[in-house]
């Protein structure tokens, strides 16, 4: 090849796209950040993460499996254990995105005051025109 990425994120049409999609969801991040220190259970990943749903968890799970990132377990319990870990393809992203979620923690407080300022700033007109 001369050099050039055979991918480009920045064009319509590539499919790296889906990825990006894919890891821009919170749910995505808060779970593979959950799966970075070892298998966990379905219920106990429903448990970690508040405001999940068992079906938002469920899609969530399925989509990551399907990418190659996460591999699911079942083990012939009454009734079924369900167990996810991430694969090796899986776990050079999550720590990736587990940086962002350490980022966010780290720097709300400077986002919500730059919300306040943006605010107080645009009050009593159209936000969208300063």
């Amino acid at each position: 090849m001369d050099g050039m990425p055979r991918w480009n994120a920045y064009s319509q049409d590539c499919p790296t796209r889906l990825v990006l999609d894919r890891v821009a969801d919170k749910w995505t991040v808060l779970v593979l950040g959950l799966l970075g220190d070892g298998p966990v259970r379905f219920n106990q990943l429903r448990r970690a993460v508040e405001g999940l749903s068992q079906k938002v968890l469920s899609q969530t799970l399925r989509r990551l499996e399907r990418d190659g990132l996460v591999s699911r377990t079942a083990f012939p319990t009454v009734p079924v254990t369900v167990e996810y870990t991430l694969t090796p393809l899986g776990r050079t992203l999550a720590t990736a995105v587990d940086a962002l979620r350490a980022w966010a923690e780290d720097h709300i407080e400077a986002v919500l005051d730059a919300q306040r300022a943006y605010d107080a700033r645009t009050a009593g007109g159209n936000p969208g025109q300063r």
